[in-house]
């Protein structure tokens, strides 16, 4: 490469240590090399060493330390060099990059969010506590289902109303729902019993219209009154005949001027014969449904519905254990007028103005008193449905359709449920001898 330089024993070209000058040998040459140097501001000569430097020249070197060659760089001809990257120099941002900028932000603006909200909670009064449970799925009984009873009471609450009768006393209150299409409303006789003939309805939506008396039967405990509105929905009538003992029903109308109650329980009896009325006025048997479902004053006239929203009979009276002249309340002892009954007197009054009743044409006197229960005939009217069917005074009534009769209410209650012109079986005894006859009823000439 031109040459050596050696300097305090040390050759550069063989990474060692040079071998001991042998006795004799002249002085190394400490000066600068013999190459010519450079012209001044020009490049160097031909003859010029390629590493030439004033490095040996420089006054303050340290003698000991060893001189640095520099070497240019060879390139052959026609090849570039090899490109370098300079580590440190900006590139281009990657995609990860690119993705992790807006991670970052979303982060640091949640945690941010988050602190804020919760000092602003704290400044508020919330403090740390968290009340209930992680959000579950709703159970299916709070989706209010149409066959739920909400669902039900949300679909028959819009054809019940709250019925209010002027009389000379005062105004009575009481409940009923809507029959027909164009106005008629069931409701008790007693709710309107001793008007003056001025009524109102309050619906469901808390509007009021005013509606007049169509007719009434004291008897059976039903009145129809007819309002005068657009609109109106009727409810849907079930069949009292098809209710079981356990069924669930609603009742719903206004007790003690509380709109829109409702109230469930189930069908705690069939066919519970009842005798009511106030002292001096008209006695009223039918065969009622009686329920658990509660009942107070103001519930007269309102619906029981069943299960699938269908009316099954007309609230009417409650049993109570307080005496005679003091508030009776609810102690689960309700009972209402069978629907199929109610239908028929409703229907009755809207063509005629009044209802028939039907009978059996006998009268009975009180319990035997015998082994066997039933009811002795006291009296058979002449030609009269009893009579026909071969029955005679002195005849014991057992049973009628499988009912065992045991209370003078029990025959007039029962044979009322049924409209004139159905066939009952009876089952008697006369002496020793029990026997069965179909009775066709009829309707009374009043």
């Amino acid at each position: 490469m031109g040459g050596t330089n050696v300097t305090d024993g040390w050759d550069w070209r063989r990474g060692g240590e040079t071998p001991a000058r042998p006795p004799g040998a002249g002085a190394p040459s400490v000066g600068p090399p013999s190459w010519p140097a450079p012209a001044s501001g020009g490049p160097p000569s031909a003859d010029a060493s390629p590493w030439w430097s004033d490095a040996l020249a420089d006054p303050w070197r340290d003698p000991a330390a060893p001189t640095a060659v520099v070497m240019p760089g060879m390139v052959a001809p026609g090849a570039e060099p090899e490109p370098v990257t300079d580590p440190d120099a900006p590139g281009r941002p990657t995609l990860r990059q690119l993705l992790l900028i807006p991670v970052l932000t979303a982060l640091l603006a949640g945690t941010l969010g988050g602190a804020l909200g919760y000092a602003f909670a704290v400044r508020g009064g919330a403090g740390a506590t968290v009340l209930g449970g992680a959000p579950a799925e709703v159970p299916a009984l709070a989706q209010r289902k149409p066959e739920s009873l909400a669902g039900v009471a949300d679909r028959v609450l819009p054809s019940v109303v709250t019925v209010r009768v002027s009389s000379l006393g005062g105004t009575s209150e009481g409940s009923g729902f809507i029959a027909t299409a164009d106005g008629h409303v069931i409701t008790n006789d007693h709710v309107v019993a001793g008007g003056t003939g001025k009524a109102s309805v309050v619906f469901n939506d808390g509007s009021t219209a005013p509606a007049t008396i169509v007719g009434q039967d004291a008897e059976s405990d039903i009145a129809v009154i007819k309002v005068s509105r657009p609109g109106l929905r009727p409810v849907e009538f079930g069949d009292s005949d098809a209710l079981a003992v356990g069924d669930p029903v609603l009742a719903i109308g206004s007790p003690l001027s509380l709109a829109n109650t409702v109230t469930a329980g189930i069908v705690s009896a069939l066919d519970r014969t009842m005798q009511a009325g106030e002292p001096g006025g008209p006695v009223r048997y039918y065969a009622a449904i009686q329920t658990d479902a509660a009942v107070n004053h103001g519930n007269s006239g309102g619906p029981l519905v069943d299960g699938a929203g269908r009316v099954v009979g007309v609230n009417s009276t409650i049993k109570s254990l307080v005496a005679e002249g003091q508030e009776a309340g609810n102690i689960g002892l309700a009972f209402a007028i069978p629907i199929n009954q109610a239908k028929r007197v409703t229907q009755d009054i809207i063509g005629t103005g009044k209802a028939r009743r039907t009978v059996i044409g006998a009268r009975v006197d009180g319990p035997t008193g015998v082994v066997g229960g039933g009811l002795r005939l006291a009296e058979v009217a002449p030609s009269g449905p009893a009579e026909i069917a071969g029955l005679k005074v002195g005849d014991v009534i057992l049973k009628i359709n499988g009912r065992p009769m045991t209370e003078p209410t029990d025959l007039t209650a029962l044979v009322r449920k049924y409209a004139p012109g159905s066939v009952v079986t009876v089952e008697y005894r006369r002496g020793t001898t029990r026997q069965n006859t179909s009775v066709t009823l009829a309707a009374d000439a009043k």
